[in-house]
């Protein structure tokens, strides 16, 4: 059979399964299993075994079970009231008023939990209901939930960035650290959009509810202090390099249960639910791992990769070319899978394509959860979306339309970090290897 019809083929009963609500690992197992029974000779049972094991006897992949675990712990905390009342205060004065809470909130909870769904829900159960009753336009609360919910995916400890590591073989500690400042410029973005809405639309944003005394703030905020130095404390320890990204998340488990017991909300029933919770989560990502690396090894066996390399390279794309083509490619992908999927489902793929053609992989990783990001509050299938849809009672179009201008944030910021790579190169060359 011609390479291009192998290609094509495989490539169609892979979408045909997903098409059909077959799991996505075992959509992945089943691929690799036509392409290595079909178009190869080699032992069908002895290369899953191996893959399968090699895919999940790794030291790196242990830190993600114990972040799962960890935002699991503080997602089922009194960590959103804290956050509501500790940063309202503080905020009131900007233009935009209490939407920055969405804002930066959500940039805290992500640094803590890894998930994009988990800090939509978290947040928004919390901030809906109180802007609601504040009469704060409603497209702008639900814009801002949309867009800075996604920072889960990017702001360490990400668990889309442990996956990338994982199944590229790349330091998990560098792309924690990596993700750190388009973390906090998407999140000056985000307010700065706000900011600038506000000012044009003064009479849609109510006035400040009461004046709040400095010590009064200070006090507002202080059970913000120990989520904060838990953050500081994680992060910090991974990129001073005074532990990996296991040791660092099994350190947060501790203080996280320390956290949630000292604010009286750690419960038996909090505590099974979240362990529970992790379990499903960390089960579901390893088995797509799993299926992920079974079908790039069986890919290789087909000569697929190689194939797509060459032909990608007889194009003569340049790098942003390339780039481009891609970014619309994740986009529409993204809009039936995902985040997670998407990474694992074309590493083996992109990958030969990205190096052939000069890309740094480390840069590459964080440019692909941006773009990963757009897909979360693009329908069909945004999760973002969809978590908003429930929360509000609003239609996923009318999410979708409020989440635009934000989308558009994205896709500039992705921009930014093209044209200056060394925001995200910056603090991981600092770091060295």
């Amino acid at each position: 059979m011609p390479d291009i019809w192998l290609t094509v083929l495989l490539l169609l009963a892979l979408f045909a399964l997903l098409g059909a609500g077959v799991w996505v690992a075992v959509s992945l197992f089943i691929v690799g299993i036509i392409g290595i029974a079909l178009f190869s000779s080699a032992p069908l049972g002895e290369v899953m075994a191996t893959t399968v094991w090699g895919a999940s006897n790794s030291w790196a992949l242990a830190a993600l079970p114990l972040f799962v675990w960890m935002g699991e712990i503080l997602f089922r905390s009194r960590l959103s009231e804290d956050m509501f009342t500790g940063l309202a205060p503080w905020l009131n004065g900007l233009p935009g008023r209490l939407l920055h809470v969405n804002i930066i909130g959500c940039g805290i909870f992500a640094a803590v939990s890894g998930s994009s769904a988990a800090t939509a829900a978290t947040i928004g159960k919390m901030s809906i209901p109180e802007l609601s009753k504040r009469k704060y336009p409603e497209r702008m609360m639900i814009g801002t939930l949309a867009g800075s919910a996604t920072l889960g995916l990017l702001i360490p400890p990400s668990i889309i960035l442990i996956v990338y590591g994982v199944a590229t073989e790349l330091s998990i500690a560098r792309l924690f650290v990596a993700g750190v400042l388009p973390g906090l410029l998407l999140v000056l973005l985000f307010s700065g959009y706000v900011i600038i809405w506000s000012t044009m639309n003064r009479e849609k944003i109510p006035g400040a509810v009461e004046k709040v005394p400095l010590a009064d703030r200070f006090r507002r905020s202080r059970r913000l202090i120990p989520v904060i130095l838990l953050i500081v404390g994680v992060i910090g320890s991974i990129y001073s390099g005074i532990a990996s990204p296991t040791d660092a998340a099994a350190v947060g488990v501790v203080l996280a249960l320390i956290l949630s017991w000292a604010s009286g909300s750690l419960t038996m029933i909090s505590f099974k639910a979240a362990l529970i919770g992790a379990t499903k989560t960390s089960c579901m990502i390893a088995f797509i791992l799993a299926g992920a690396a079974f079908l790039t090894v069986a890919m290789g066996f087909t000569g697929i990769p190689k194939i797509l390399a060459t032909w990608i390279a007889s194009l003569d794309l340049s790098p942003y070319a390339l780039l481009a083509a891609l970014t619309v490619f994740f986009v529409v992908l993204g809009c039936f899978l995902d985040g997670i999927s998407v990474v694992v489902l074309t590493t083996s793929v992109i990958m030969p394509m990205v190096e052939q053609a000069g890309i740094d992989p480390l840069w590459f990783g964080i440019y692909i959860v941006i773009v990963v990001e757009l897909s979360q509050i693009t329908p069909p299938v945004g999760f973002n979306l969809f978590i908003l849809q429930a929360l509000t009672g609003r239609n996923i179009f009318q999410v979708a339309k409020a989440a635009l201008p934000f989308f558009c944030i994205l896709l500039f910021a992705a921009g930014l970090i093209v044209v200056f790579p060394e925001i995200v190169t910056f603090l991981p060359n600092l770091m060295g290897n």
